[in-house]
């Protein structure tokens, strides 16, 4: 019993991270590349501009790790 109670709220907290990580990782694309041609005001500081790629990849793979964990984890239990 306490390990099904246990289950479900690692699943729901890791649900919880994912959706964050993913609207976390949709607004800074957003912010970075923009949903349209590039205006003055967007290109006046493009020397101060540094690509959010890599340290959106490495929360990722965090991610991809994490939900494996608990696949892992999930087919140990049953």
């Amino acid at each position: 019993m306490a390990r099904n109670t246990a289950f479900k709220l690692v699943g729901v907290a890791l649900s919880a991270i994912v959706v964050a990580l993913v609207v976390f990782n949709v607004f800074n694309l957003n912010e970075a590349y923009g949903n349209g041609p590039p205006y003055y005001s967007r290109t006046t500081n493009m020397d101060k501009w540094s690509n959010p790629i890599p340290v959106l990849g490495v929360l990722d793979v965090l991610v991809v790790l994490a939900i494996a964990g608990y696949v892992r984890w999930w087919r140990r239990l049953r």
